[in-house]
């Protein structure tokens, strides 16, 4: 069972947690989630573990159970100028910045993240199956992410979003080489 609060205790706490940034295109995504005290949901667990139908069902319980929650993104232009890393945390902040309870501590899943304010912050490496904020983080940014992809591949379905959400299978590096790039591609990533 995934762990509700971090060991220092400071409750309320959010938990968050990025999808996108391995992507070739689109934004990178983040949320930031406050869960109720004793918080348990069996399906809840890394986004990555989980199918899409259940990910769509936990972003419903999750956005209306949550004490507060944000999500936010950082654009392809913005990943261009600052690198993947830096605006994964930027998302991170806007995602922190959207919460109507501000938190007393924050977890963060990976080994990056830069102090937001004051508030004290724990970096966990596979934070996001380990912890339900972190999960619940992932998953509000995973379906996020997922949709918007979902929308803009009717712009571009030469690229086969709907089906590879962007991120860089053998379909979409030969859609690349066959049509070139689109304004939603990362330029700074190796597209080919």
């Amino acid at each position: 069972m995934l762990e509700l609060i971090y060991p220092n205790n400071l409750y309320p706490q959010a938990g968050c947690d990025e999808a996108g940034r391995g992507s070739l295109a689109g934004p990178v995504f983040a949320a930031a989630v406050i869960l109720p005290d004793k918080f348990y949901h069996p399906l809840l667990n890394d986004s990555k573990k989980i199918s899409s139908k259940n990910r769509d069902i936990l972003f419903d319980i999750i956005t209306k159970e949550a004490v507060s929650y944000g999500v936010a993104s950082c654009s392809p232009e913005e990943i261009d100028k600052f690198n993947i890393l830096k605006c994964s945390i930027i998302a991170m902040h806007r995602a922190i910045e959207q919460l109507k309870t501000r938190p007393r501590s924050i977890i963060v899943d990976g080994n990056r993240f830069d102090p937001y304010g004051d508030i004290p912050h724990e970096c966990i490496i596979k934070g996001d199956s380990k912890y339900a904020s972190i999960a619940a983080a992932s998953i509000l940014a995973k379906v996020s992410r997922d949709r918007y992809i979902k929308e803009i591949s009717k712009e571009f379905p030469q690229y086969l979003w709907d089906k590879n959400m962007a991120y860089p299978t053998k379909g979409h590096r030969e859609a690349i080489r066959e049509y070139g790039s689109c304004k939603y591609h990362r330029s700074s990533f190796k597209l080919l």
